[in-house]
């Protein structure tokens, strides 16, 4: 198995646990699954964040609009590891609920990880829709 085969392996099912219960509307899954050292960064389709408190906000306030997940799948497009440093570039297609009407949309997304304590952490994602 290759460093970056190890690396998703790790990677992918805490992503998706992550990113269901951020879609279900609980942010503390992917508050736990992203660093808290700076530097980190979220660019997103709805909003640009600098710094772990600015970060977290941005999860607390994208999981107040999210509702009754059913459903996210990874096309994963290009991903590597080495040493302490991996990177994830994925089309994550999504269906939950906004207000009670569900809601499907892709995003391509780029999320960095570094290796903390032994644990892999994102430290930057950019997200943008994909049609």
């Amino acid at each position: 198995m290759t460093a970056t085969d190890e690396f998703l392996a790790d990677v992918l099912p805490r992503l998706h646990a992550a990113e269901v219960a951020l879609h279900e509307g609980d942010h503390a899954p992917r508050s736990a699954f992203w660093s808290h050292r700076d530097p980190v960064t979220l660019f997103g389709a709805e909003v640009n964040r600098s710094g772990w408190t600015e970060v977290e906000e941005a999860f607390a306030w994208v999981a107040g609009r999210f509702s009754s997940c059913t459903s996210i799948d990874y096309e994963v497009v290009a991903a590597g590891a080495s040493g302490d440093l991996g990177y994830l570039v994925a089309i994550e297609r999504i269906v939950a609920e906004v207000g009670g009407a569900e809601v499907t949309y892709a995003l391509r997304a780029t999320t960095v990880f570094r290796r903390e304590d032994g644990a892999w952490k994102a430290v930057h994602r950019h997200g943008d829709r994909y049609e």
